[in-house]
């Protein structure tokens, strides 16, 4: 058992010591000593046992030594990092399997013979055991309608079997989990809800967790969540920013930490909870859905420590897993219905011989009888060769050498390919490359396309190079409009350069850096992969042309690591412009203007891109100056409302459209200090909010939101894979429709 930590005793304990009269603690006492650590996992189930108060009465999940069949309501909760918790949370296993050994017989009976084809052999076969009724021998009824349930069986016993093996591979890989005696290794089904586990790169997240450090010394993480909402972008998660800054990860062990979390629930959009610490201070800070790692996601970048917070049936990915369906396909369903119709065929057929031959008091007799001589207009031999090919078509396809890597997960309606006859289709990652390049910068009385970028570089060195008295006032020329709209394209963003090596960098590390060295950095150049599944891009300093850009004052070639390959376009772009992006943690950004010089800004909020919200912000101070600016970017359906009066920003929305390009309405605010003071007092307390904290902290960002200054609307192309237009004519000449799926951004 885990002691606790801090003198808190450990929660299986105070949960039994909490229970009523000295006799009985007293026995939850004696159970409780006389449990080893490999008991530690079923002291739930041994409790439920000894009183045999599980639900009631003895199901037969109780007596199989599951878990209880009772419905459990879920419930908020308050998760001590680095106590186990096991007694009062589900186990941390992946279950994907339809039958066990009891259930197996019966639900396969029970799925084929309430198919009426099956039911209808089923009785006839019957029949043939009753001699007074027998008109063929008992074999040639019983055999063949053995034989299809002998093949169903067999069929469906190795589709759970393959299920079963990727749940041991998925359960037993293994994890490194932070103690108090050390690091120790244990697997992904021994994890438990207040667990500190480490989460290496390309690992699967074994559990819903809160991100606690990273290899990072931003704090930053990214991860792939392709299997959890099928989305190829890549995400991107902050650490709690108290624990992050701990000098090494045994500190997390000394300051008694703890996080309230919400009930568990399917959305995985959304997350409120708090983060509490004791020692050597009480603090607490505000968590949301990008302090968060789901189960199932993969960690794209680094090494991540990580607090249980969810396990098992509770995690978002369980909730939003039902369980695995009996399926049925159209060729089923067809044989299905003409089966029906022959049986119509043959009692009417019975009907009529038996009234021509006379009724008689036998007469019921005579219509079963000839019921079962014409059950050979329905053909069981059609069944059996449906199955038969229906296992031979699923081994063609997973041998298939020209669509290498196919896994067929389901061999009961592999012909179901052939009747596809709607195909929709985004366009993003799946018909592009998710190479993005930029294309057009519109500021609304010009604009600046490739050929014309040398021009915008010339206004920004222009504008750089100008000599500005403190107080005099600006003029907006042309040079100040685009060096104001390059600026904010260069602000406005979750780009972050790997391995910030700039001057400002104080080198500082972490423990976890101790453990993984140069992740992702080292000035190593990382060569891109323009696959269609891939939506994050990792990418060296190079133009869209793919010529190198040379900064004065860097050695070394800077990789951009985001979410989004729109904004690695974006902040290239404005690279190759002369605005170049050289350092960027949690607290401050950097930016290299033309003339050589550092402009330091300090980032005070931002608010991130969702696809409810459809635009993203971020508020800054010029360190400098002292001037608080608010920048936004955001799809132009959204931006129309928020800025200023133009009269061209929908008609150049709409052309950038039409030549393919994604567009990006971006604009800004001056903020006074009381204005800004007023905001952060407010948003602050919203974030730290339990109930209503999403809306709380939305309404507090629309009081900056409007009359905000049109600054430009940017277009950026997004390569077609190879082969598009062929495959296109080739699903369209094979009578497949294809729909495209697309929101304009």
């Amino acid at each position: 058992m885990v002691d606790g930590i801090n003198g808190v005793e450990p929660l299986e304990l105070r949960s039994l010591n909490n229970r009523g009269t000295t006799a009985k603690r007293g026995k939850y006492a004696r159970l409780k000593t006389s449990l080893t650590d490999s008991d530690d996992d079923d002291i739930l189930y041994e409790i439920r046992k000894r009183e045999k108060m599980s639900c009631g009465q003895w199901c037969g999940s109780c007596l199989g030594g599951l878990n209880c069949c009772r419905k459990v309501e879920l419930q908020e909760r308050t998760v001590y990092l680095g106590q186990q918790e096991s007694s009062k949370f589900p186990k941390n296993e992946v279950k994907n399997t339809k039958y066990n050994a009891v259930t197996f017989v019966p639900k396969v009976l029970y799925e084929q013979f309430k198919v009426f084809i099956n039911l209808y052999f089923l009785v006839v076969a019957i029949t043939q055991l009753i001699p007074s009724l027998r008109v063929t021998y008992v074999y040639t009824s019983w055999a063949p309608l053995g034989f299809v349930i002998f093949i169903t069986m067999c069929r469906e016993a190795y589709d759970d079997l393959k299920r079963r093996w990727r749940d041991n591979e998925v359960n037993s890989g293994r994890y490194k989990k932070l103690t108090a005696n050390g690091v120790v290794s244990i697997t992904a089904d021994k994890i438990r809800v207040g667990d500190m586990i480490y989460i290496e790169k390309d690992q699967r997240v074994p559990a819903d967790v809160i991100l606690l450090r990273t290899t990072e010394k931003t704090g930053s993480c990214f991860i792939r969540t392709d299997q959890l909402d099928g989305e190829t972008d890549w995400k991107l998660r902050l650490a709690v920013s108290s624990t992050q800054k701990l000098t090494v990860d045994e500190e997390l062990l000394r300051c008694g930490p703890s996080v309230y979390a919400e009930k568990p629930q399917k959305d995985i959009h959304n997350f409120i909870g708090n983060f509490y610490t004791a020692l050597p201070i009480s603090t607490e800070e505000g968590l949301n859905i990008e302090n968060t790692m789901w189960a199932n996601t993969v960690v794209a970048n680094g090494t991540a420590l990580g607090g249980v917070i969810y396990t098992g049936s509770e995690t978002r990915s369980s909730m939003n897993t039902n369980d695995a369906p009996s399926k049925v396909g159209h060729t089923d369903a067809e044989i299905n219905n003409l089966t029906k119709l022959l049986f119509v065929l043959t009692v009417a057929l019975s009907t009529s011989l038996v009234i021509l031959k006379g009724l008689s008091s036998q007469w019921y007799k005579y219509f079963i009888r000839f019921i079962v001589l014409f059950s050979y207009i329905i053909p069981i031999n059609l069944r059996v060769n449906l199955d038969l090919s229906k296992i031979w078509y699923s081994i063609c396809i997973h041998k298939d050498d020209k669509i290498p890597e196919t896994v067929v997960r389901n061999t009961t309606i592999p012909e179901e390919l052939g009747r596809i006859s709607f195909l929709l289709s985004d366009k993003t990652g799946t018909l592009t490359q998710n190479e993005m390049v930029f294309k057009k910068l519109h500021l609304g009385t010009v604009s600046f396309g490739t050929e014309s970028f040398p021009e915008v570089r010339d206004h920004i060195v222009t504008e750089y190079s100008a000599v500005t008295r403190p107080g005099s006032k600006v003029r907006k020329t042309l040079s100040y409009r685009v060096k104001e709209s390059v600026r904010a394209l260069a602000i406005c963003h979750n780009v972050t350069p790997s391995g910030n090596s700039d001057d400002g960098d104080d080198g500082s590390s972490n423990g976890l850096d101790n453990q993984d060295e140069d992740i992702g950095g080292g000035g190593e150049s990382v060569k891109l992969t323009a696959m269609a599944q891939s939506a994050y891009q990792s990418v060296p300093r190079s133009s869209p042309g793919g010529r190198s850009i040379d900064i004065p004052g860097m050695n070394e070639k800077v990789q951009y690591q985001a979410a989004s390959p729109d904004e690695i376009a974006l902040v290239e772009w404005t690279e190759e412009v002369g605005l170049a992006l050289v350092y960027r943690d949690r607290q401050l950004m950097k930016l290299r203007t033309p003339t050589g010089g550092i402009e330091e800004l300090e980032i005070l909020v931002i608010f991130p891109f969702t696809s409810e919200s459809k635009r993203m912000g971020i508020i800054v101070r010029d360190t400098a100056t002292g001037e608080i600016t608010f920048i936004m970017k955001g799809a132009d359906i959204v931006m129309a409302n928020i800025v200023q009066y133009n009269d061209w920003l929908d008609e150049e929305c709409d052309n950038m459209a039409r030549e393919g390009y994604r567009t990006l309405v971006v604009a800004k605010k001056t903020l006074s200090q009381e204005q800004y003071d007023d905001f952060e007092r407010r948003y602050n307390d919203a974030k730290l909010s339990i109930t209503d904290r999403a809306r709380l902290m939305r309404q507090v960002q629309l009081t900056l939101e409007g009359d905000m200054q049109l600054l430009c609307v940017t277009g950026v192309e997004d390569k077609l894979q190879p082969e598009v237009r062929t495959t296109l004519e080739l699903l369209a000449n094979a009578g497949i429709k294809v729909r495209f799926v697309r929101a304009r951004l």
